[in-house]
């Protein structure tokens, strides 16, 4: 796993190759070292992968060494995840567009306690406001990890509230973890690292971009088993956050509003779509409590499964995959995934879906 991380750092580096892609190619290869020493027309049988990103590939290969580009990017970035690594958070393996490269600043050891994302407006009102920080802290006496952005207005709030109730909070980064965006938020990115952590998909010294920061919401959303907005005007990135949230499986809530307030026309919206309505403490607690259990951990710390079945449950997600696409993606004859799917049903870390479909997970 050591090896294979400096990999998943090389393939990174190569222009127009993003996250869907590069989890493409580890699941039809089994490993991103193996893709690497094939020749280029092997990639093309990648979805994604055609004659431009080829050559592209092509040509950056020959200028990166991995195993010498991660020593020189560990002296500049010393703390960073990659899904080769076991303590790459859980949630976010489940994604179709994972993080290649997550680094991170505070208390990674405190990433096992359950998550739920809060967002919403730069801009709250009194009334969200004071919701924010009553639901923040009930939800941190409960043991709840708060994730959120960092960002003005609602994120901040949760971010105090949780550290207040001498919780944990995880702030999502647009920048490196080593700025900080806005620049009033200095003193509380100092106590979220010493008692939370800090998380971004962007090395050090990376500086606020716009585009940035609607690619940080989908590791908010991912990384929280539920996504609660608490007041969002009609065009807000939280809107953005809830959207992917409901795309990765996760609820949405949404706090109620006035009719009479733009900031709460988002939430509104939300709610006639199907999010979830919070109605208080007690019935969000309540709601909260009949969560799905998380999906079994991943392969790296799987001890009690014969070997022979890892290469199937390597490239199943949380996606259901057609019984073709995982003969394809584990180069295994039909009769040995089959066989290899039945015992991974019975240990209940695989589900068989209508049309010969197959998930992650019991």
């Amino acid at each position: 796993m050591l090896e294979e991380r400096a990999y998943w750092l090389a393939w990174a580096q190569i222009p127009g190759l993003g996250p869907v892609t590069l989890r493409r190619l580890h699941n039809h290869f089994g490993s991103l070292k193996t893709a690497w020493e094939l020749p280029a027309p092997s990639l093309k049988a990648v979805e994604g992968i055609g004659p431009q990103l080829s050559a592209a590939i092509q040509e950056h290969r020959r200028k990166l060494d991995p195993p010498g580009l991660l020593r020189e990017h560990l002296e500049r970035n010393p703390q960073f995840w990659t899904p080769a690594d076991p303590d790459y958070p859980p949630l976010l393996r489940e994604i179709p567009d994972p993080p290649p490269l997550l680094y991170y600043r505070g208390q990674p050891a405190l990433s096992s306690a359950p998550t739920v994302g809060v967002v919403g407006t730069r801009d709250p009102s009194d009334y969200g406001r004071r919701w924010t920080e009553r639901l923040t802290t009930t939800l941190t006496h409960q043991g709840f990890t708060i994730v959120s952005g960092l960002a003005l207005g609602i994120d901040a709030a949760a971010h105090h509230s949780c550290l207040a109730a001498g919780g944990h909070t995880w702030a999502v980064l647009g920048t490196g973890v080593d700025q900080v965006y806005p620049a009033s938020h200095q003193q509380l990115s100092q106590r979220i690292a010493n008692q939370g952590l800090l998380l971004s998909e962007y090395p050090r010294g990376t500086k606020p971009d716009k585009a940035n920061f609607p690619q940080r919401n989908r590791i908010i959303a991912a990384l929280s088993r539920a996504v609660l907005v608490l007041e969002a005007p009609s065009k807000s990135g939280a809107l953005i956050t809830a959207r992917l949230a409901n795309e990765y499986g996760r609820d949405v809530y949404a706090l109620p509003g006035s009719l009479d307030n733009p900031r709460s026309l988002g939430c509104l919206e939300l709610i006639a779509q199907g999010a979830q309505l919070i109605l208080g403490e007690d019935q969000l607690l309540e709601a909260l409590g009949g969560l799905p259990a998380l999906d079994p951990p991943p392969p790296e710390t799987i001890t009690n499964v014969d070997p022979q079945l890892q290469p199937v449950w390597q490239v199943l997600t949380i996606e259901p995959q057609s019984f073709d696409q995982i003969c394809q993606a584990t180069g295994l004859p039909a009769d040995q995934v089959s066989s290899t799917l039945i015992q991974l049903e019975l240990f209940g870390l695989a589900t068989q879906l209508p049309g010969l479909q197959y998930r992650r997970g019991g």
